[in-house]
């Protein structure tokens, strides 16, 4: 967990927000000391993202909680799963149970839908992600494309110079934009070059792209663009990309599709918290 930098912090705020000074003021009334266990189970098949974070939270609250997990990050899990067992004070549990299933549900629906878009495309072409993630959990978001089978673009606008078209416009076009870029880093970080059409795609190739962003172009664009690049720089399909156009759109010969809605639209993986009779 020490891998995260922003971890700790997420937890405590989402902590803090459920629990504020009074705490659980439900269960601290119906339960004094009693000792329950529980059983984490999957209420629909998928990819596991976030089991160590789980039990991170829970143990945040109570180092009592015993967590014994029978999956770890990257499984594949069907529903009805035993993802893990639980026991301890009912009153920790219930204190941590809805903020430790939030972070899991979340990192679980990421890699799943981040597998979906590998399957669909077969190894033909890679899946990444994008920045477009919720403020702060912008790393255990890319861990979850991860989990998928994705691979992640630059983290963020520190690691990688990324010359989009306000870039270049404002610059008075690519070239320019890459000087100002080399003059400035040399050669110490990659340049992506966003390309709206073949002019700038050749633009950008003469100016010395690592990698040539595709953007909003039509497949006959992007193949034509493919075969202008010529394994020149790695080539990436980007905007109104959808899971229906990926196998297309990998004929096409690009290296990579980006999709957005990776991290900033998915819907929650049900699990349940269920006490063991």
């Amino acid at each position: 967990m020490d891998n995260f930098l922003n971890l700790n912090p997420l937890i405590d705020m989402a902590l803090k927000e459920d629990l504020f000074d009074t705490g659980d003021v439900t269960s601290e009334a119906v339960f004094t000391d009693e000792t329950y266990s529980y059983k984490l189970v999957a209420k629909e098949s998928g990819i596991l993202c976030g089991i160590d974070i789980f039990a991170e939270v829970m143990l945040r609250i109570d180092n009592r909680i015993q967590i014994n997990k029978h999956f770890k990050d990257r499984d594949r899990i069907a529903k009805g799963d035993i993802i893990a067992d639980i026991s301890g004070p009912v009153v920790s549990i219930l204190k941590g149970e809805r903020t430790a299933l939030n972070f899991l549900s979340h990192l679980s629906a990421i890699a799943t839908k981040t597998d979906l878009y590998v399957k669909e495309a077969d190894g033909k072409v890679k899946i990444l992600d994008t920045r477009k993630t919720l403020p702060g959990y912008r790393e255990l978001q890319k861990y979850a494309v991860s989990c998928g089978g994705g691979e992640n673009h630059r983290m963020g606008l520190h690691d990688m110079v990324m010359i989009k078209d306000n870039h270049s416009d404002a610059a008075g076009g690519i070239t320019k934009a890459v000087e100002g870029v080399r003059k400035k880093w040399g050669d110490r970080f990659r340049v992506e070059i966003e390309a709206r059409n073949l002019d700038e795609v050749e633009e950008a190739l003469n100016a010395g792209a690592d990698r040539i962003m595709l953007d909003n172009m039509s497949n006959d664009e992007m193949e034509k663009a493919v075969e202008y690049i010529a394994g020149r720089a790695e080539t990436e399909a980007s905007g109104n990309m959808t899971l229906e156009r990926i196998k297309s759109v990998a004929e096409t010969g690009v290296d990579y599709i980006s999709f957005g809605e990776l991290t900033n639209s998915v819907k929650a993986f049900d699990f349940s918290l269920k006490e063991m009779k």
